[in-house]
């Protein structure tokens, strides 16, 4: 049986207007969604709101001697909710995509939508043209650098990081298929059986202390997981390279173009 889809309403949000101004990209929106906690299906009753999106810069922006503004970050309160903003040019954005990292194809694909477009649309149907076997790299590395700061903080946090960036990338590398959300990924990838009661913990607080994890166990199972991503990089039938560039320029220049 399928999955509910995620939706806003299921993912945790709180009931304000997550939407963004305009005034807030340096450029018109490609789109804006919902990613960190909430993406992933661990948020806390204290979890701020990370929303992600894509700008389109003016053609001059990027030819004349002032230097552009690429990527912007911003930070609001709305109706007591902090949120966060992050837009990177399409450009910046694309070159990001043609390299394995799997995070920026999260923003892209989060069901979380808060602002879309035709070209959002036209920029996620090409995803499959830049997935490869690398990308279970992306999902490795990001999985050690978060189970390396469980080591020094101990908290819930960066535990279920850990597991989150491991099922993705086996997932990945089995099905082809960028799934997030790590409630879901337990119904396809097998998965220590503890793992619903660390979600359930980590919504309490979101730098609560992982009390209830055995250090012995889930160091185990991290290292099980290890070798399971690296099992099915060598087994995946994705391919080597990406094979989407000539139609990511085509696209990249059509929008700046004729915007």
């Amino acid at each position: 049986m399928s999955p509910t889809p995620l939706t806003l309403a299921r993912a945790g949000l709180p009931v304000v207007d997550l939407r963004p101004d305009p005034a807030d990209a340096p450029g018109p929106l490609v789109f804006a969604t919902v990613s960190g906690a909430h993406l992933y299906g661990f948020p806390s009753r204290d979890s701020d709101v990370d929303l992600r999106g894509v700008h389109v810069l003016p053609a001059e922006a990027l030819v004349g001697l002032r230097e552009p503004e690429e990527t912007r970050t911003r930070m609001w309160e709305r109706d007591g909710v902090e949120l966060d903003l992050v837009t990177h040019d399409l450009r910046t954005f694309v070159r990001l995509m043609l390299r394995p990292n799997g995070y920026v194809l999260e923003q892209l694909l989060s069901p979380l939508v808060v602002h879309t477009s035709a070209l959002h649309t036209e920029l996620a149907a090409l995803v499959p043209g830049v997935l490869t076997r690398h990308h279970a790299h992306h999902y490795r590395g990001f999985a050690g650098t978060q189970w390396r700061l469980y080591g020094k903080t101990g908290e819930l946090k960066p535990l279920l990081y850990t597991f989150r960036a491991l099922l993705t990338g086996i997932h990945l590398m089995r099905s082809g298929e960028v799934l997030a959300h790590l409630p879901a990924l337990l119904d396809e990838v097998d998965a220590p059986a503890y793992l619903p009661g660390l979600i359930e913990a980590k919504a309490e607080a979101e730098h609560g202390a992982a009390t209830e994890a055995d250090g012995e166990r889930v160091t185990r199972d991290i290292e099980a997981l290890h070798r399971a991503l690296d099992e099915e990089q060598e087994r995946s039938r994705l391919p080597e390279t990406a094979t989407a560039f000539d139609a990511l320029h085509d696209l990249v220049v059509r929008a700046r173009l004729r915007p």
